[in-house]
């Protein structure tokens, strides 16, 4: 392999104007999403805000059904992902090796690890939304359809997946989202304290 064979790589050993161009700006971006990591309030509004812009400009444009249904999917199949534990239950039900949920009061607690954490599903989303208004911008996207059976299409789906997601949660007992640390308490202090 020559000097100049590997990637990023100029004639002369030093790296390439347009890979170190590429290589700041993914380092800028992963600055960006680092910073953005404690704000999720934040992300979820931003997110949100995103995505009544891209409905509104589907609406105003009256267009591009098929690339808001994939869009619809595709945080259908990221919601579900978020919904479910890593290590699916159903397929350690047979082998004994490897961690379990608790499925009686007085088993070890094992916190629930989503398969999809919470910040990849935000960036996840929002990507896919900012595909989605990108698409609307090109006339070969636009492909004509009737709405309402798509609409309808994808309520049916919805229902669907998410009444066999329910299904699987309380079958083996877990519940995706917590409000808080639970708090123990201790002894309660039945003497006065002494003040000086």
């Amino acid at each position: 392999m020559s000097e100049g064979d590997s990637i990023g790589e100029s004639v002369h050993g030093k790296s390439s104007v347009v890979y170190r161009f590429f290589t700041r700006l993914g380092q800028i971006y992963q600055s960006w999403l680092d910073k953005s990591t404690p704000y999720t309030a934040v992300r979820w509004v931003v997110t949100l805000g995103l995505s009544f812009i891209y409905m509104i400009r589907v609406y105003l444009l009256q267009g591009w059904y098929i690339v808001t249904y994939a869009l619809g999917i595709y945080h259908l199949n990221l919601f579900i992902a978020f919904l479910s534990p890593k290590v699916d239950p159903s397929l350690m039900e047979d082998s004994d090796d490897g961690p379990s949920l608790p499925t009686k009061q007085n088993e070890e607690f094992r916190p629930f690890i989503r398969r999809l954490p919470e910040f990849k599903f935000w960036h996840s989303a929002t990507k896919g939304i900012l595909v989605a208004m990108v698409c609307t911008f090109f006339e070969a996207f636009n492909v004509p359809v009737f709405w309402p059976i798509l609409v309808m299409y994808f309520i049916m789906l919805f229902c669907i997946t998410m009444k066999r997601q329910i299904k699987h949660m309380v079958k083996y007992r877990y519940i995706p989202f917590t409000h808080g640390k639970r708090k123990y308490k201790g002894k309660e202090d039945m003497g006065k304290t002494f003040a000086s």
